[in-house]
């Protein structure tokens, strides 16, 4: 097994000597740093009745806590993310860290519906640096083989639990000291991980500190990624088919189309070198990324307002009924960093995203007077082991393929894939569930509610299961066999190697 120091990743990374770094601390810091990003995606969803009494937003305005958050997270990722490749990724995670916690704390001060707002963008900003500067920071620490495989099992669970977990604590805290809290419970964490990574972590940063600036095609991608996820999350209010949310499309292709350009034929020092496609394991991860994000995020906001509309949770009750699924993804995701050794990721993934897909396909005949053991249990039983099957060979396929020197590219490509399928996915599956509950409201009026409702977020699950069939069919085609596999590993080393993700 290694030892608990490191030397050779990071160094190669940065071209210098670096000193002796405790993994198993590294590696705590880093997820801590993405747990605080994950769970403020969630967490502020079972809040929001509790913000729009007490600073008054008006209904059409209340979704903008969440999507000034989505918006510019998602648009500045790949920003974010080379920025962190040329600058030091130590230095932009503390930079991100920090930003997070001040936009943190403006959010639970905030004293107006427009305060709130532009916190929420600022924390959204914080997320895109941190996320992709984690992540890389973990890649250039633990090499390929049993050390990534190990790590990466322990970043799988906090990304898939962190989501669950959000919803917990949103419940707890909203309904508990406040809704101020869901934010203010972020001020420790990063103050706590801003001031240990120095001492924790070692600088690395891309090779090549000669190169320049492209600034032309940082310009267009973050441009046309604002734009695009701007139309997505307006398509509830404004419909796919209106001239606004068209021309939003047309003009956020034109940007990415540009910028593509630019850096194929323009760029000298390009932000997102198109070499990094040549891997098709690393372009096949994010397609089934995107579909995986298009998926989740619909899945856990559908379940979220059935267990409260129709089955009249409270919102604790809603919290703590994501207990089992945050349980099964951490289990899942152990076993699969056992797993991954010896089969590769191609397998461990297509299996998670078919049992995923089953899971989903339960979630389609919930009834309108459900039971939570009986109807949304054994399906979060199976989604969640499926779930936590996914986030480690995706993740682990996602950053293969790239060198050292890219890192950053490649961990922001993978979290700008996520939060495009999951914007792309929310407003395409509330459309699909909207349009029948509105029909059904339509013909059966005396039907009620419930039922109309009920029958929407089912058509939604059933999309959202071929979404995830879809996935593993790319997986299929496009990941390599060899990726994430350890030859001729002894038995005792994985008894070992289980032993020490248990104990962690």
């Amino acid at each position: 097994m290694a030892q608990s120091t490191f030397l050779n990743p990071v160094a190669r990374a940065s071209g210098r000597d670096a000193p002796g770094v405790n993994k198993t601390a590294a590696l705590i810091l880093v997820c801590l740093a993405q747990l605080m990003v994950v769970i403020d995606v969630s967490i502020v969803n079972v809040a929001l009745p509790s913000m729009q009494t007490a600073l008054h937003f008006s209904p059409q305005n209340l979704q903008w806590v969440v999507n000034a958050y989505t918006l510019v997270f998602a648009g500045f990722l790949l920003l974010g993310g080379r920025a962190a490749d040329l600058l030091g990724r130590r230095a932009l995670l503390i930079g991100g860290l920090l930003l997070f916690t001040a936009g943190s704390l403006a959010c639970g001060l905030a004293l107006s519906s427009g305060m709130l707002i532009g916190a929420r963008a600022v924390q959204g900003l914080g997320g895109a640096i941190i996320s992709p500067a984690a992540l890389s920071i973990l890649t250039v620490t633990f090499p390929e083989g049993q050390e990534r495989n190990r790590a990466l099992g322990v970043w799988g669970a906090v990304a898939g639990g962190g989501i669950a977990l959000g919803v917990i604590l949103g419940g707890i805290l909203s309904q508990g000291p406040g809704w101020r809290w869901v934010f203010f419970v972020n001020l420790p964490i990063g103050l706590l991980a801003a001031l240990a990574a120095p001492r924790l972590l070692a600088e690395s940063r891309d090779e090549d500190r000669s190169r320049s600036y492209d600034v032309l095609g940082a310009l267009t991608v973050t441009a046309g990624l604002v734009l695009l996820v701007y139309a997505m999350v307006n398509t509830n209010q404004y419909g796919w088919g209106s001239v606004q949310t068209i021309g939003e499309l047309i003009g956020s292709a034109v940007l990415l189309l540009a910028f593509v350009t630019i850096e194929a034929r323009f760029a000298s020092h390009p932000l997102m070198p198109l070499r990094i496609f040549r891997s098709r394991t690393l372009s096949g991860a994010n397609v089934v990324a995107l579909l995986v994000g298009l998926t989740l995020f619909a899945v856990f906001f559908f379940l979220t307002l059935y267990m409260q509309q129709v089955l009249h949770f409270t919102p604790i009750q809603a919290g703590f009924a994501y207990v089992p699924f945050t349980v099964g993804i951490i289990i899942a995701s152990g076993l699969g960093a056992v797993l991954v050794g010896r089969f590769g990721v191609k397998w461990l993934l297509m299996a998670g995203l078919v049992v995923m897909s089953a899971g989903l396909f339960l979630l389609t005949r919930l009834p309108d007077h459900g039971s939570y053991l009986t109807d949304i249990l054994p399906a979060f039983i199976v989604t969640s082991l499926g779930a936590g099957m996914v986030f480690l060979p995706m993740t682990n396929a996602a950053v293969s393929g790239a060198d050292a020197d890219d890192a950053g590219l490649a961990s922001a490509l993978l979290n700008t894939s996520q939060q495009v399928g999951g914007a792309v996915g929310l407003a395409l599956l509330s459309t699909i569930a909207t349009s029948l509950t509105t029909s059904v409201l339509a013909s059966s009026p005396h039907s009620g509610l419930p039922h109309a409702l009920v029958a929407g977020f089912t058509r939604g699950f059933g999309v959202a299961a071929v979404f995830a069939l879809a996935a593993a069919i790319v997986a299929m085609l496009t990941i390599s066999r060899d990726v994430g596999r350890v030859d001729a590993v002894p038995d005792a080393d994985y008894e070992i190697l289980s032993a020490e993700l248990a104990s962690a």
